[in-house]
């Protein structure tokens, strides 16, 4: 659906692109985790899985920088997997006012049993792009994640 705002070519340019990729990746996002449900996982308990699955122990703070989310809420999921048994969490031995966090034996017979069915489903829904598609998509996203964006002009 594209934008009614009634601005510049360059702002409607702008907005319509922005809209389409929003709409692609909240589909696409939906596509490929419905089945976490079915594991008792929501995206973001997924998410942190993964993580420590294929890194290993992080501190709360890096999971939620990965994760792209506030470390109260990431202490508020991680709290919610360690009484289900996914995760544990210590106190940083060098500095206390760190938590640790590590996947438990439980939560990598959970990420092992799901892990292989979401990378068939990402590969599906790709699928729809080339594989020069697919590179150029990483290409752009990359591109527009990493902008710096410009300093804004501070009230007045």
């Amino acid at each position: 659906m594209p934008t009614k705002y009634q601005g510049t070519r360059e702002e409607q340019r702008a907005l319509n692109a922005y809209i389409k990729l929003q709409r692609a990746a909240e589909t696409s996002l939906n596509r490929t985790t419905a089945h976490l449900a079915q594991h008792g996982l929501s995206t973001s308990q997924f998410a942190i899985l993964e993580a420590l699955y294929h890194l290993g122990t992080l501190s709360q703070s890096e999971l939620a920088q990965k994760m792209l989310k506030s470390t109260g809420n990431i202490s508020s999921i991680l709290k919610h997997m360690e009484k289900d048994g996914l995760v544990s969490r210590v106190r940083d031995p060098d500095d206390n006012r760190y938590m640790q966090v590590c996947i438990t034996n439980q939560g990598r017979a959970v990420i092992d049993k799901v892990l292989a069915s979401h990378i068939a489903g990402i590969v599906a829904e790709m699928s729809v792009l080339s594989a020069d598609e697919q590179d150029e998509l990483a290409r752009l996203c990359r591109k527009l994640g990493l902008r710096v964006p410009e300093p804004t002009p501070s009230a007045i």
